[in-house]
């Protein structure tokens, strides 16, 4: 008969001390974590946590960069309300918006269902397209846009054999607004991937059984595709709206740094450059840069609230 010894009774709710060597290697896998991190963290806390603190402080001061910040409580706030120039930017900008954002959006998706499409070259076609994504916001590219769109420029020469002679876009106050909204619907590439990656996922025995109910291409698409690829439309219309608020080069390099002519292309960005680095009111220009911040948080819970009506999502369907 063999004699087995049983363990002492552990009281209850109590767990054995964790060996100390083990509390170490944890501790040292902690430490070394936030060391990876570290460089992460400096660089947010000096590059964009501490500028932003400063600026919402500068929004209620008067403050020029030669002299110490003298607070002014709204002041700012007030005069940006009441200044023409700055209506004009907003005015501008939205236009920029609600012109260029779906533009760009409706040709990504465009191109995205060509190029589901098994054929030949297809990586090729997939890389040509997402190309000009890559370089489109290059200072170089606005100054070819720029030479594009001058007068007697392969613009202005190609209208004209369709019997429109509007001279070129650059100098006309009417048009110039344009030339920024086609290099921005140029740039389509990246939209264009992510909608291309939502259109590989809707399942092909969706598409036959509309096809086998008598649902034609338009049918489909409008039935089948828009519904499933809409979070993806979704995350793309978020994204895009608010790079088009945020639209800078472009204007200031094809206008010549003048955001013009007539202020035709002086966008919210380029009214607070003007206002921060060439007049010194970093004062006016942080109040401007914390309204722009406001305005884009709107723009985009409204969207999500919106979202509710449209974007339809697999989990929810089940």
């Amino acid at each position: 008969m063999t004699l087995v010894k049983e363990a002492p009774a552990r009281p209850a709710g109590k767990r054995p001390a964790a060996p100390a060597a083990g509390r170490r290697g944890r501790r040292r896998e902690t430490l070394a974590g936030y060391l990876f991190m570290s460089p992460w963290i400096a660089g947010f806390l000096l590059l964009t946590a501490g500028p932003m603190v400063a600026s919402l402080y500068y929004a209620f001061t008067s403050y020029n960069l030669f002299a110490p910040p003298k607070w002014i409580g709204l002041d700012n706030f007030t005069t940006m309300f009441q200044d023409p120039r700055w209506q004009k930017s907003v005015e501008v900008t939205l236009k920029y918006v609600v012109v260029a954002t779906p533009l760009k959006l409706l040709l990504a998706l465009g191109v995205a269902l060509l190029l589901a499409q098994k054929r030949r070259g297809q990586g090729l076609y997939r890389a040509a397209f997402y190309m000009p994504s890559l370089v489109g916001a290059s200072v170089s590219v606005g100054f070819v846009w720029r030479a594009l769109f001058s007068d007697d420029a392969i613009v202005d020469r190609g209208q004209k054999i369709f019997g429109f002679d509007a001279g070129g876009w650059i100098g006309n106050p009417d048009y110039v607004i344009y030339a920024l909204v086609a290099l921005s619907i140029w740039q389509f590439g990246a939209p264009m991937v992510i909608f291309l990656a939502g259109l590989k996922q809707v399942p092909q025995e969706l598409y036959e059984a509309a096809e086998m109910d008598g649902a034609g291409p338009l049918r489909r698409f409008w039935n089948v595709t828009l519904p499933m690829i809409s979070p993806v439309l979704f995350f793309n219309v978020l994204l895009e709206s608010i790079h088009a608020f945020q639209v800078f080069g472009s204007a200031y390099v094809v206008s010549d740094t003048r955001c013009g002519p007539a202020d035709a292309t002086l966008v919210y960005t380029c009214y607070l450059y003007q206002k921060g680095f060439k007049e010194a009111q970093m004062g006016f220009a942080s109040a401007m840069a914390w309204t722009l911040v406001i305005a884009v948080a709107l723009v985009t819970a409204v969207l999500f609230w919106s979202q509710k009506k449209w974007v339809h999502y697999e989990e929810a369907a089940k």
